[in-house]
């Protein structure tokens, strides 16, 4: 998950230049030329293509690539809908990143990297045994098919919306249609695909939050060092805040951004599964390295684009949409230069593809190593085909299940639980990493579940119950450490592991 929890669903639908036609055109320019890349790149794939790109894949390439990945659709337009009601304090958040990003270079890479692992949560097999195996893969067999299928909801809502609504075409068509999009370039070659595709995504939804500030900066007659200028005196820019008992302290944000970055990028197949591409340990680190620096710039980008939108909104008395989230899309599609709403639709379309199509691949990759026992060698292809269409068709399933429920509360109650499912893998990592005690394995399931069950009671009932206090992000930490206190009391007297395993 990318912390957001809110579901933006209503769109605008009066848009004077992009029609559905065009849109139409746009996206399936698009998406030739992602079939394209996958025919080149998927040439003679076989199962080490489609789950570690052979280990070939350059570290540039893949750090470009995961900026892309690490965002998404509803990232694309949440954060800049929030710098109203919460300035840039986002920033505190992704200041702790980099912490986060320190410990997976240092610790988990190089762990994963000793072991030569496919699938990451293979080794909480040899450090605890089946069960806990089997318990880490299900938390993020889970945890990602929710959040992928909430992501693309949100695609399939805008394509319905804006493209098929008004021909007429049913919601279940448009979501099959986006789910074979995303199969037809990622099954022949998975990872080996994704890493262009990813790449070339990124390029565009960089590039549409640029091109986005620049036609704001020329409306409004101002150059760059004007812009810079105009964010910069804005209330709105303020980044670092120190009350204790709001959600924005910096304290807990920043340490809060380390952990959801150790397990939400460390402990993710999905991102992992990108580093372990690469043709070393030492150029999975340079990767990491140069991608920590540079995504903590694209956030400040999105965050000053946030703080001009609303600024454009007032000088050109602009009322503002009733939900933040649909601040972006109003302005890009109805407001701007036609070329503004060309990009903003490839942007999102780029946005969330670029994080449900690894998704996809690192769920099949999860399922086939985790569950039924292949490596990066082994295993047969038309099996592995036939787990990557069954993932596509949960992920649909999932989608017509969202729109079919028609209450957002609830919809984003789903995407808050699926949330709670990280806090299980920090608390066993780190149980295996810092600790050197056998624990009871067949116990392990139950300890995962209650964590987050217990975290969830707490989270509902906290102001009651602690003198005011409210939750944030810091609520994965205390997950972690129910299950690391879980697993310390299912410890096995006298019986210790070995270095090697720790």
């Amino acid at each position: 998950m990318d912390g957001d929890s809110r579901v933006y669903i209503t769109f605008v639908t009066d848009t004077r230049h992009m029609t559905p036609t065009l849109i139409l055109l746009i996206i399936s320019l698009y998406f030739l030329l992602l079939i394209g890349i996958s025919c080149f790149t998927g040439r003679k794939a076989d199962n080490q293509s489609f789950f570690l790109a052979n280990k070939a894949a350059p570290w540039y390439v893949v750090a470009f690539g995961m900026i892309g990945s690490s965002l998404s659709g509803v990232t694309f337009v949440s954060i800049p809908g929030t710098v109203a009601s919460q300035s840039f304090s986002y920033m505190q958040l992704v200041l702790g990143y980099l912490l986060g990003y320190f410990v997976i270079i240092r610790v988990l890479l190089p762990l994963y990297y000793k072991m030569n692992l496919t699938s990451i949560y293979a080794y909480l097999e040899q450090r605890f045994g089946f069960w806990s195996h089997r318990t880490g893969a299900s938390f993020f067999l889970l945890s990602r098919t929710i959040g992928s299928s909430f992501r693309l909801y949100l695609v399939a809502m805008v394509l319905d919306t804006f493209v098929f609504a008004a021909w007429g075409v049913p919601f279940w068509v448009t979501v099959v249609v986006t789910i074979v999009l995303i199969w037809l370039y990622t099954f022949r070659s998975g990872i080996k695909t994704i890493l262009w595709t990813d790449t070339l995504q990124t390029a565009f939804l960089i590039g549409s939050v640029v091109l986005s500030i620049y036609i704001i900066g020329q409306d409004m007659g101002l150059s760059t060092a004007g812009l810079v200028k105009t964010v910069s005196d804005s209330p709105m820019s303020q980044i670092f805040f120190w009350d204790w008992q709001g959600s924005q302290n910096f304290f807990k944000m920043f340490f809060s951004g380390a952990f959801i970055t150790i397990v939400m990028t460390g402990l993710d197949q999905d991102m992992m599964q990108k580093n372990l591409s690469c043709r070393s340990l030492k150029d999975a680190q340079k990767n990491m390295t140069w991608f920590s620096i540079v995504l903590v710039f694209v956030n400040l980008l999105f965050l000053c684009l946030g703080a001009l939108l609303y600024i454009y909104a007032e000088k050109r008395g602009i009322a503002l949409p009733g939900k933040s989230d649909e601040l972006f899309p109003m302005l890009a599609l109805q407001h701007f230069a036609p070329i503004a709403g060309f990009t903003f639709i490839v942007g999102l379309i780029a946005a969330a593809y670029s994080s449900a199509d690894s998704a996809l691949t690192a769920l099949t990759t999860s399922f086939c190593v985790d569950f039924l026992g292949f490596n990066s060698e082994k295993g047969p292809v038309k099996t592995r085909m036939k787990v990557h269409v069954g993932m596509s068709l949960v992920l649909g399933v999932q989608i017509l299940l969202f729109h079919s429920l028609h209450n957002d509360s609830l919809i984003t109650q789903l995407f808050k639980v699926a949330g709670y499912t990280y806090g299980p893998l920090l608390g066993l990592f780190a149980f295996g990493l810092f600790s050197n005690r056998v624990v009871k394995d067949k116990w392990v399931p139950l300890v995962a579940i209650l964590s987050p069950v217990i975290c969830y009671i707490l989270q509902d009932n906290s102001e009651a119950w602690l003198w005011g206090y409210k939750f944030g992000f810091e609520l994965l930490i205390l997950n972690g450490a129910i299950t690391f206190l879980g697993l310390r009391l299912l410890a096995v007297p006298g019986k210790f592991v070995t270095k090697e395993l720790l």
